[in-house]
């Protein structure tokens, strides 16, 4: 009976424990009321990913994101000012916008299953997609990928793309895109593939490479927006903007300016 009766006390006890851990965690972002009467929305950006967020030669923030969030802006609180851009790290784009430290994130973010269990997500303002960036003028398309090597991200994704549509191709693993840099640069690979968006960045700062034609996948990229019935007018304002954006062609154009 003593036995039973600490197993029963321990278990009350990691009940009452947990249900305390979990109270700390469904915190929330704002409504759309909240952020009318801040009179600014807190958004999650990028700031080292060109060219859909980062850093000017001025430390300024640009890129399709940063126009993105700052017409959000315009629309829903009638001023493209009324915005608090905030960088964050890759890791940091979904817990920010769980946990109440901004309202919104425009990162980056693939729209996936798995994410959608803990945020919500936008229509698609952006598709991006795994591809190949070379500087090696006999590649040409990708017919030409056979037998060359070509660096990829450890646990990319984009392996089982490659290996679909370039099977003869001898992928060489590498930790980031620095050191995937590194080797295309001196030569020790002939192509890299990675995400579309971000090759973009690299053909607008070294115009001697560029990206084929053909995309190994399409994924689409979306506005990470909090659960919750409490927010269902906030995510119709964001839905209905970017729907809007798309159909007047404004999406387009700014993601034509930036190099997409």
């Amino acid at each position: 009976m003593n036995k039973l009766h600490l197993v029963l006390s321990a278990t009350i006890l990691l009940i009452f424990c947990l249900s305390l851990l979990s109270g700390n965690l469904t915190a929330s972002a704002a409504t759309m009321a909240e952020i009318q009467q801040r009179g600014y929305l807190n958004m999650a950006v990028k700031d080292n990913l060109r060219p859909l967020g980062f850093r000017d030669e001025k430390g300024k923030l640009q890129g399709l994101e940063i126009d993105l969030a700052k017409r959000l802006a315009s629309d829903l609180l009638g001023k493209a000012d009324a915005v608090k851009l905030q960088s964050v790290a890759n890791s940091d784009r979904l817990p920010l916008v769980f946990n109440q430290q901004v309202d919104l994130a425009i990162a980056g973010v693939t729209a996936t299953e798995s994410r959608s269990r803990i945020v919500s997500f936008s229509v698609p303002y952006y598709y991006d997609g795994a591809g190949i960036v070379t500087k090696n003028t006999a590649i040409q398309a990708l017919k030409d990928v056979s037998k060359r090597k070509i660096a990829i991200l450890n646990h990319s994704s984009t392996i089982g793309y490659l290996k679909y549509f370039t099977p003869s191709a001898e992928l060489v693993s590498v930790d980031s895109y620095a050191q995937g840099w590194e080797k295309i640069e001196s030569n020790q690979v002939d192509g890299f593939a990675a995400d579309i968006s971000i090759l973009s960045g690299w053909v607008q700062a070294h115009p001697q490479y560029r990206i084929l034609a053909t995309k190994l996948s399409a994924e689409p990229l979306s506005v990470v927006m909090p659960k919750g019935s409490q927010y269902d007018e906030l995510r119709r304002n964001v839905n209905e903007a970017i729907a809007r954006y798309t159909v007047t062609g404004w999406l387009k154009e700014r993601i034509e300016y930036w190099g997409l």
